[in-house]
């Protein structure tokens, strides 16, 4: 049995995070049919492995582990599989790095697609999106990160932040070509250690697993479809 069993929908989106710390620190997991995934976020809180409403759901079944909400679930790995700095600053600004992550993806999606998007809409929406990798782009650069050298919290090893950070933008960038060039216009910083970390072996291979298994989706749904129409 595989140390981890993760519930996640079959698409890149929030759980792709978890998926990139795992396969970055060399860990197998398993992974669940959405009717597994459905069947569990319908079970009474108290006799769910964790009380959630929603995936990821990730359990540790070596130490008897059950967490949802992916900022927790990074974190948690970060913690356990020695991939957060030292220093209480660092785990502080690392937890910063992958809220910060998870807003982007609510604001990508206008809260869960509570709201479609229209051309009005994302018009006025790309400057806070641009805004957005300003903000990374200027973490990196307290710290030392260049566009083709350096870890964004200026750690001496990748860690949970430079994980989340390249997750991120790749996995847009890849579906949305539109917004890697933005990217690249707003925050070269950040494009280069992207590139840097998706050129891992480890990462690398997730990445061509996932082309493979998901194709061009991203979060799937209307949202997705009303996001195509506006970025192309």
């Amino acid at each position: 049995m595989a140390e981890y069993d993760l519930y996640y929908w079959p698409v890149p989106f929030r759980g792709q995070f978890i998926r990139a710390i795992l396969s970055f620190a060399g860990k197998d997991w398993r992974e669940h049919d959405p009717e597994e995934i459905v069947t569990l976020m319908e079970q009474a809180p108290g006799e769910q492995p964790c009380p959630f409403v929603g995936p990821p759901l990730l359990i540790n079944h070596v130490h008897d582990v059950a967490l949802a909400q992916m900022p927790a679930i990074a974190l948690y790995l970060g913690e356990t599989l020695g991939l957060l700095p030292a220093s209480p600053a660092g785990r502080a600004l690392t937890a910063k790095v992958v809220n910060d992550a998870n807003d982007v993806l609510d604001e990508m999606t206008r809260d869960g697609g509570s709201q479609m998007w229209d051309r009005a809409s994302w018009d006025a929406f790309v400057p806070r999106l641009q805004r957005w990798m300003a903000i990374f782009a200027a973490i990196g650069e307290r710290h030392g990160l260049k566009n083709d050298a350096g870890f964004l919290l200026g750690t001496p090893e990748a860690g949970v932040a430079d994980i989340v950070t390249a997750t991120l933008w790749a996995t847009m960038g890849e579906r949305f070509p539109t917004l890697a060039t933005m990217l690249e216009q707003s925050a070269p910083q950040i494009a280069g250690l992207t590139r840097r970390m998706q050129a891992l072996p480890a990462l690398e291979r997730l990445g061509r697993t996932s082309r493979a298994l998901y194709g061009d989706a991203w979060c799937g749904g209307q949202i997705e479809a009303s996001l195509r129409k506006v970025v192309g």
